[in-house]
């Protein structure tokens, strides 16, 4: 999954595509390396993020879905995602012609957001986040985080089910409301998720998590992502969410010559 952002403050700049051309080839590429989706954003979630009305995200992403949409043309079997937590803008985004729903807040900051993926029956990516982008990272507290976060999960699911909602997604949301030792162990432990029986997104690239430890920034956290994203893998992530498709899929294939019969300890293998 590569990320395009339409704003203007995203925490890592080359995500950001400021102008309907910019979006375009920012799209093809993305595509030419490799992506199967394309997550479309306009509104920055990293912490302390500036608030963007609900209108003015929608006119950020309807300006630029029609020029992605044609550079995706060339490419059958490629999607449409639209990161957000508004139910308001992915109605529209949806009508407009994407085909998932990536929601940060799991549903929690907009309780119409489940009603809009039943009706249009699309695919929803559910993440969880503890707080809002504006003070997710405000002293985050959990008994024990992994335990926390599948528990979270557990009670959400069913609701959704009870939906007709059955095509999800979960996202542990590395880096919403998690320290950096609750990242880590959230990595350390992604296996337990499985227990959900659904497919994991994992989204770390180029994240604080990487160049904190490393004393470094986003724009010089492509190794460390690379890394990190083996480990995802390792511990059945089946959906890397990226800044760099190219790196990114390169990783993908030098994992499934590691394990080409899947990681002993997971319940699926990737796809060969």
């Amino acid at each position: 999954m590569g990320i395009i952002n339409f704003t203007p403050d995203s925490f890592y700049a080359g995500s950001r595509a400021d102008t309907t051309e910019a979006a375009a080839a920012k799209a093809r590429k993305m595509l030419e390396e490799g992506a199967r989706i394309l997550d479309l954003g306009a509104y920055s979630s990293r912490p302390g993020a500036d608030h963007v009305t609900e209108d003015e995200e929608w006119a950020r992403l309807k300006a630029v879905l029609p020029f992605v949409q044609a550079a995706m043309a060339e490419f059958p079997e490629t999607f449409i995602s639209i990161d957000t937590f508004r139910s308001g803008v992915a109605q529209k985004a949806l009508e407009a012609g994407a085909h998932m729903i990536n929601d940060i807040s799991g549903g929690k900051l907009d309780p119409k957001m489940y009603e809009v993926v039943a009706a249009h029956r699309c695919p929803y990516i559910m993440m969880h986040m503890q707080g809002t982008p504006q003070d997710m990272q405000n002293n985050p507290t959990y008994n024990h985080v992994t335990q926390d976060i599948v528990k979270f999960f557990s009670e959400q699911l069913p609701k959704l089910h009870a939906m007709g909602i059955h095509d999800t997604i979960v996202d542990v949301g590395f880096g919403f409301g998690k320290t950096l030792k609750h990242n880590y162990q959230l990595l350390r432990e992604l296996h337990a998720f499985q227990l959900l029986g659904r497919p994991i997104l994992t989204g770390i690239s180029r994240k604080s998590m990487i160049y904190k430890a490393l004393n470094s920034d986003a724009e010089h956290s492509l190794n460390g992502t690379t890394a990190l994203h083996m480990a995802a893998l390792v511990g059945g992530s089946q959906i890397l969410r990226v800044h760099d498709v190219k790196e990114a899929l390169e990783t993908i294939t030098l994992f499934i010559h590691l394990y080409p019969e899947g990681v002993p300890h997971l319940l699926p293998s990737w796809e060969r």
